[in-house]
């Protein structure tokens, strides 16, 4: 069994997030933080384990929602921590339930209109995962801002506390980038803030291009001082971004640069594709390995969100990916807190199978559970029983068949997997990019 120590306090910098956006983003009010609440020298010293708890802080962000019980005490005001102020669950809700791969039952606010595509700025999943993605980068800001040489040498701090804390300063970069990156793709226009920015000023807002820019220059920036990669488990460095995470947005960001700016960059997303192909992961020889409790053991994943049971409860998360996935009668099998079966997949899923001859052979279609639904198409929007497809892909249960500790989510989220990057090297190739080539884009 894995451990970690999430360490959770609340360190909460001020800044405010205008109006101003692009498309339905015009109504996004400011970010709800205290202003009165600020990182001090009365937290910070001359010892590492401060940074360190934030550091941790940032990393839980995508985990959780809170301070207290996993989504108690929430780090964000004005929306529900689990439902609406999860990473994961914002960013799955935002990115599938538009599209024609999944469709949610549930009548609860917001979701109906992104089901239909008819969403607004007052959508509360729109506003939580925007307000979320603020929250991840004002916290790095804060470790930025704390970790300056001059208060670094203010306080007393030693040389080896110093190097150690360039590697923080890296990571900090990355997933404020991170965030920046999902801000661009949701968003397009958006304020921008950093630890330089004024702390009573209306950030400005940053133009698509110019964003795109920013989180270019600082992932090639901050790559020198990230962790080295590494493949499998480390228990001291597992779930840490290091460089082949890095490496991994900037393909990915690259791959989509046309879409973003309006400039195809197929073949630098091919270079930082190759960047992690050279660094020692394969793919997981049994694909539903991949979304077990024991997930961990896997030579595949590149930058994952760890969920540790009770120390990581949520109601967002991986709690949600699997509980709103699951009929009830397969909530045992799947070792889960509930069984929401809220998340289905149109019939258009299994038609895509159906395509392949031999796709009854293909282990993936073992997720599409037609045993239990009578109705492979969805014909009520709000029906939980046979009404579409349940698709059960994780699993809270270790790929032994034994089970973990808790019915409370084990199972870590693979951010980036290597599966990814093979796709991304393959479609650039394919779209006219450099450096690599079709033979073995096609044999990916």
């Amino acid at each position: 069994m894995k451990t970690i120590q999430y360490i959770f306090f609340s360190i909460i910098t001020a800044i405010l997030v205008i109006a101003g956006l692009s498309s339905c983003v015009d109504d996004l009010n400011t970010l709800p933080l205290d202003p009165e609440e600020h990182v001090s020298d009365i937290v910070f010293t001359e010892d590492i384990a401060p940074y360190q708890q934030l550091l941790a802080k940032i990393y839980a962000g995508l985990a959780i929602s809170g301070n207290s019980g996993g989504d108690g005490d929430p780090d964000v005001a004005g929306v529900d921590g689990g439902s609406h102020a999860s990473f994961l669950r914002g960013l799955w809700n935002l990115q599938e339930l538009p599209t024609d791969e999944a469709h949610c039952t549930w009548n609860d606010e917001g979701i109906p209109d992104l089901n239909r595509m008819s969403w607004s700025a007052n959508n509360v999943f729109i506003k939580g995962f925007y307000y979320r993605l603020y929250y991840q980068i004002n916290l790095s800001n804060a470790l930025l801002r704390e970790t300056t040489d001059g208060k670094l040498n203010d306080r007393g701090v030693s040389s080896a506390v110093k190097e150690e804390l360039k590697a923080y300063r890296a990571e900090a970069r990355f997933l404020r980038a991170l965030s920046y990156f999902y801000l661009l793709d949701a968003f397009h226009n958006v304020p921008f803030v950093d630890e330089n920015s004024s702390m009573s000023d209306l950030p400005p807002q940053i133009m698509a291009k110019d964003l795109f820019d920013y989180i270019e220059k600082e992932l090639l920036e901050c790559e020198a001082d990230m962790l080295a990669p590494f493949v499998g488990y480390d228990s001291k460095h597992y779930g840490r971004a290091h460089k082949a995470a890095n490496w991994a947005l900037l393909s990915r960001l690259y791959l989509n640069a046309e879409t973003y700016i309006g400039q195809a960059k197929y073949s630098e997303s091919i270079t930082y594709s190759n960047k992690v192909l050279n660094s020692g992961y394969s793919l997981e020889p049994v694909y539903g390995d991949l979304f077990m409790a024991d997930n961990h053991k896997s030579k595949e994943f590149i930058f994952p969100i760890r969920y540790e049971g009770e120390e990581t409860q949520t109601w967002g998360g991986m709690t949600f990916l699997i509980c709103s996935t699951v009929p009830s009668a397969l909530q045992s099998e799947v070792n889960s807190v509930g069984a929401w079966q809220g998340n289905r997949a149109p019939v258009s899923l299994l038609r895509t199978f159906e395509r392949e001859n031999i796709h009854t052979e293909d282990s993936r279609f073992t997720m599409l559970r037609l045993d239990q639904t009578a109705n492979v198409e969805i014909v009520d929007q709000s029906l939980f029983i046979d009404n579409g497809i349940p698709i059960v892909k994780y699993y809270n249960v270790y790929r032994d068949g034994s089970m973990p500790p808790s019915n409370i989510v084990y199972t870590d989220f693979p951010l980036f997997r290597l599966g990814e990057i093979y796709l991304n090297y393959a479609e650039a190739v394919l779209r006219g990019g450099s450096g690599g080539d079709k033979a073995t884009a096609l044999q990916l």
